[in-house]
C-alpha cells in the first residue's frame, strides 16, 4: 500500500441528517461549531470503514490503525488521512485529549471482528467506546467538568442502543452483525434468524422490549445532565437530545423495526427541540439548580 496515495476512507454517503441527534446545531456556540463538524466528519469516516461490507476485517483494522496514527501524529502529510489530520489539528487548537477519538477507533475495530454480544453488559462496554466518547468530547470542548461524564455516557449509550434497535435487521442482513444480547435471545428461544422476518416474532419483540427497559433507565439517568451543565448552549442541546431519546424509546415500544423504519417525524423532532430548549431555559431560572463547575470555560 502506497503511503501517499492509498485510499483509506470509504465514504458511505451518510450525513448528519441520518443521525438521531442534532449535529453541530445552532444551539451550540458559533465558535465551536466548526470543531464539532470536524469531529463528526472524523467519526463518520471511521464508522464508514467499519461498516463497509466489501472490506475484509483485517483491511478494516489496518485502515483504522492508520487513522489512529494520524490522530496521534505518527503519520502526517498523507492525503488519504486528511480527515484524521484535520481532527488532530482541531484537538490541538482546542486542547481536547485524543482519547475520545482513539476510543472510537477501538470500538470500530471491534466492529470489524466481533459480530455478537453476549449480554447487556457486553453491549454497554461497546457503547462505552462507540458512543460515549462523543458526549465526553463535547463536554471537554465546552470546558465542562468531567463530573458530567456519567450522565453524558448514559445519554450516548441510550442513543446507541436505540440506533441498534432501529437498524437491527439491516445490521444482520448486510454485515451479519447482531447487537441484541445473545443471552436474552436464548432465553426467548430464538436465534439471529428471527431477524430475517418481515415482522418481529413474539420472542424477538420480548428481546427488543428488554433492551428498551435498559434504555429507559439510561435515559432517566441522562435526564440529570442538562440542568447540571454550566453552559447554556450545551445544556439546551443536551436537553433536546434527551427528549429525542425519550420519544424514540416510546416509539420503538409501539412500532416494529423489522416491519418499518422507526424514526421520528420532522414535526416530532421539532417538538422535542422546543420542549428541550424551553424546559432548559425555564429550569435555569430556578435558583435551586445545582450545576457542575466548569473545567475550562470554553462554552
Amino acid at each position: 500500500m502506497n503511503d501517499t496515495t492509498a485510499q483509506v476512507e470509504t465514504p458511505s454517503g451518510k450525513g448528519a441528517g441520518d443521525e438521531n441527534f442534532p449535529v453541530g446545531s445552532f444551539l451550540l456556540p458559533r465558535r465551536l461549531r466548526p470543531h464539532v463538524a470536524v469531529f463528526y466528519a472524523y467519526a463518520r469516516a471511521i464508522d464508514d470503514i467499519a461498516d463497509n461490507p466489501e472490506l475484509a476485517p483485517g483491511d478494516k483494522v489496518a485502515r483504522l490503525d492508520r487513522m489512529a496514527a494520524a490522530i496521534e501524529g505518527r503519520e502526517s502529510g498523507v492525503p488519504a488521512l486528511a480527515t484524521a489530520e484535520r481532527m488532530r489539528r482541531s484537538l490541538l487548537e482546542t486542547d481536547v485529549t485524543t482519547r475520545h477519538c482513539l476510543d472510537l477507533i477501538s470500538a470500530f475495530q471491534q466492529d470489524a471482528v466481533k459480530l455478537r454480544y453476549d449480554d447487556w453488559a457486553d453491549l454497554l462496554d461497546y457503547c462505552d467506546r462507540s458512543a460515549n466518547p462523543v458526549g465526553r468530547y463535547l463536554l471537554d470542548l465546552h470546558g465542562e467538568s468531567p463530573e458530567g461524564y456519567p450522565a453524558s455516557d448514559a445519554l450516548c449509550s441510550a442513543l446507541q442502543v436505540l440506533n441498534h434497535l432501529q437498524d437491527c435487521q439491516d445490521d444482520y442482513l448486510s454485515l451479519d452483525r447482531v447487537y441484541l444480547p445473545q443471552d436474552w435471545m436464548a432465553e426467548a428461544g430464538i436465534t439471529v434468524e428471527a431477524l430475517r422476518g418481515e415482522a418481529a416474532s413474539p420472542g424477538l419483540r420480548g428481546v427488543i422490549d428488554r433492551c428498551l427497559d435498559g434504555t429507559e433507565l439510561l435515559v432517566r439517568q441522562a435526564g440529570e445532565l442538562p440542568a447540571r451543565l454550566h453552559g447554556l448552549h450545551l445544556g439546551m442541546e443536551s436537553a433536546v437530545i434527551v427528549r429525542v431519546a425519550e420519544a424514540l424509546t416510546i416509539k420503538l415500544r409501539h412500532r416494529d423495526p423489522l416491519a418499518e423504519r422507526v424514526e421520528l417525524s420532522k414535526p416530532a423532532f421539532l417538538w422535542c427541540g422546543l420542549r428541550g430548549v424551553v424546559g432548559e431555559i425555564l429550569g435555569r431560572l430556578r435558583p435551586s439548580a445545582k450545576r457542575l463547575q466548569p473545567a475550562g470555560g470554553r462554552g
